[in-house]
């Protein structure tokens, strides 16, 4: 059976992807699908600053809630931490098949230990948990090719509508946030894709 693309935008700067970064994979584990990748750097898919600044508070207290629901820790970063380097690193993360370990790790080291992603020595910790080569990732996370990718992907995503993270498409179908990934584990169901034991 061939696997259903899932595209994904998600920015690591995000708490909700965050906890989508923990329950995602069930989609590819439980079902015939693939997860097309699009990381978003800056504030792509994000508010911007002047209205982030009034919903941290509320957003903070939702995803506690979340955290403590889900029984994972919650120790934000520095409110200065960008994640267009970690954007960037991901491409490469793909390519070297590691693409899992780094969503997962490099969302732990940034929410669960409160880590500013965006620091060299934090990508390359990030390479040292996962197996990569450090000065590699870190490179990847730099690279002009890299950075041209996430822009090409911002404007993908402003041309698909897509108004927040993570947001997973299938097909014409959108579905925006942490907590709609039981409607996309629907559709792949009422689609027969589930895989059998």
């Amino acid at each position: 059976m061939q696997d259903l693309d899932i595209k994904l935008f998600f920015n690591f700067r995000s708490p909700y992807c965050y906890l989508a970064s923990k329950t995602l994979f069930s989609l590819v584990d439980d079902f015939h699908a693939k997860i097309v990748w699009r990381p978003l750097g800056g504030w792509v898919g994000r508010s911007p600053p002047e209205r982030a600044k009034v919903k941290m508070p509320l957003v903070r207290q939702d995803v506690a809630r979340w955290c403590k629901r889900m029984n994972i820790p919650m120790n934000p970063p520095p409110i200065s931490t960008d994640p267009t380097r970690a954007a960037a690193a991901s491409l490469y993360a793909e390519t070297q098949d590691k693409l899992r370990p780094f969503i997962i790790e490099t969302m732990d080291m940034e929410w669960a230990e409160g880590c500013d992603i965006g620091q060299t020595e934090i990508i390359a910790e990030i390479a040292k948990r996962i197996g990569l080569d450090a000065e590699s990732l870190v490179a990847a996370a730099d690279d002009a090719a890299n950075h041209k990718r996430l822009d090409e992907i911002a404007n993908e995503a402003e041309k698909l509508s897509v108004m927040g993270v993570p947001t997973f498409l299938i097909e014409e179908q959108i579905y925006w946030g942490n907590d709609r990934i039981d409607f996309v584990r629907e559709e792949l169901t009422e689609r027969g894709l589930a895989r059998t034991p």
